[in-house]
């Protein structure tokens, strides 16, 4: 295959044409706040509805967000028959209690990353959605960004050849009062920063034929920063690596025996990228303005909208299946890596 003269145009659907429908938010944290502000404002989703764990905190975000109704319990959000889908957005271990809970109340979700704490309770989620016939996604929001789209196209027309090796990872800081340094809620950067990375490899390189690693822990309890190596049956070779203690280029390379995708800025976010060929002769630029998650997270919610006002189940962007071939990575990484959780 010869070298493209242009990049493929990215085809995804305007958010504004998703078909609105009525949403319901479980949880009133940081990333319930930048999903609702982001969703509002570039979708015709209609956030209906908030529930915490008590009145006083759906009552403040719902007033932040202008939400009509605010339910003072997980039960009662997921008990409100005027709603269509449910973004669970609760920390992390409580993700298959609240996921479960949402689906036996007929609600199709929307489930904030990572899904669950392991494979085992993933694939627990995924058999009650799909027992029901209800749509389920991971809210792994990168892979519903215009440039992951283009990038779906060039891996799918073979411009980059075989995949050889992916290089990824992923560091920000945090202050100590931060739940991440919490190991009673799985803290540590491997599920929260890790699963981006994790997921990366995983969609390009398949199952794990061997996992290397090394980490180093906390004082808190928690690991503060690992990095990996994984093989595939072929013997190609993915790199990962993250840390809590400070901000890195949260960068990658995608290398493949034709031709290499290079990102221009963080590869999780909105941004620019560039595919190389393999002898650096020629070279095409995919030009986004970077961003971060207000001008991202609406996009998986209009992915949600259409295919659930289509009758889908799941969406082919990232489907239940790539969730959890991650989960399964990830269960590999922390038994590599020696990472147990308390919760």
């Amino acid at each position: 295959m010869t070298f493209p003269t242009v990049l493929p145009q990215c085809r995804i659907p305007d958010p504004m044409s998703a078909p609105p429908l009525r949403w319901g938010i479980m949880g009133t944290g940081w990333i319930a706040d930048q999903f609702t502000r982001s969703v509002k404002a570039q979708t015709r989703q209609v956030i209906a509805a908030v529930g915490s764990r008590g009145a006083e905190g759906a009552s403040r975000f719902a007033a932040r967000h202008d939400i009509p109704t605010a339910h003072d319990s997980y039960e009662a959000l997921v008990a409100d028959g005027s709603l269509d889908v449910i973004y669970i957005a609760t920390p992390h271990p409580s993700h298959r209690d609240h996921a479960l809970l949402a689906l036996e109340a007929g609600r199709h979700v929307l489930v904030e990353k990572p899904i669950a704490l392991d494979h085992a309770q993933a694939a627990e989620i995924a058999q009650a959605a799909r027992s029901r016939g209800l749509f389920l996604a991971e809210a792994l929001w990168t892979y519903f960004l215009p440039k992951f789209d283009v990038i779906d196209q060039l891996l799918d027309a073979g411009v980059l050849g075989e995949i050889k090796s992916v290089h990824t990872e992923y560091g920000e800081y945090f202050t100590r009062d931060h739940r991440i340094f919490d190991a009673a809620l799985a803290g540590g950067p491997l599920l929260d920063l890790g699963t981006y990375p994790v997921s990366l490899l995983a969609r390009l390189l398949g199952e794990a034929r061997r996992v290397v690693g090394l980490k180093q822990d906390d004082p808190s309890g928690v690991h503060g920063q690992l990095a990996v190596t994984m093989q595939n049956a072929a013997g190609h070779l993915g790199t990962m690596a993250t840390t809590l203690y400070g901000l890195t280029p949260t960068n990658a390379a995608i290398v493949g025996s034709r031709a290499t995708i290079r990102f221009g800025s963080e590869f999780n976010l909105p941004g620019p990228f560039t595919l190389i060929s393999a002898d650096g002769t020629q070279r095409l630029d995919y030009h986004e303005p970077p961003g971060r998650h207000f001008e991202g997270l609406h996009f998986e919610a209009a992915e949600v909208a259409r295919c659930i006002a289509a009758g889908q189940r799941e969406t082919p962007r990232r489907t239940v299946d790539d969730t959890l071939a991650t989960m399964r990575l990830l269960d590999q990484i922390r038994e590599a890596t020696q990472i147990s959780f308390s919760c």
